[in-house]
């Protein structure tokens, strides 16, 4: 996905900063997505210096990223192409809840596990407070994170 923060960095502090960034709800399959998107950071990467600023973020997330727009012909700018937009604020999860997002990022990304151990990587994850979504020409549709996290697979 691609993670805006205001920048804390000399020459761009205060302007929007965006970054991509590889995520996870949990582990593949029909029941394994909590909806809850968890990153793996490091204070050494740019954003998470942002963010250490002012952790409020957003988050977009396309089916650009996926064959289905390809497929079906559509520009990752076409509205059909659709697109999830969440606004919140990133915060590292508790030890609770760490291995729930280990298992949600290795299962989908399990390069992460062999990326170098000294540069302090943790868990963290995107609490969301709003929701927009473009799938459609006519504007965006805004879905409370209580409709969000209602929705079952």
């Amino acid at each position: 996905g691609a993670l805006a923060t205001l920048s804390a960095q000399e020459g761009l502090r205060g302007h929007p900063f965006a970054n991509i960034f590889s995520l996870s709800d949990g582990p593949p399959g029909p029941w394994g997505g909590s909806g809850v998107p968890y990153l793996y950071l490091t204070d050494m990467e740019i954003s998470v210096q942002d963010l250490e600023v002012n952790s409020n973020a957003s988050l977009t997330v396309s089916l650009a990223q996926t064959p289905y727009c390809r497929k079906h012909k559509y520009d990752p700018q076409n509205p059909l192409c659709a697109h999830i937009i969440f606004s919140g604020s990133i915060v590292k999860v508790n030890d609770s809840e760490a291995d729930l997002a280990k298992k949600a990022l290795f299962s989908r990304h399990p390069e992460m596990e062999s990326w170098p151990k000294d540069h302090n990587w943790f868990f963290a994850k995107f609490n969301i407070t709003n929701i927009w979504v473009l799938d459609y020409f006519g504007g965006l549709k805004i879905v409370t994170p209580e409709e969000y996290y209602s929705v079952k697979p």
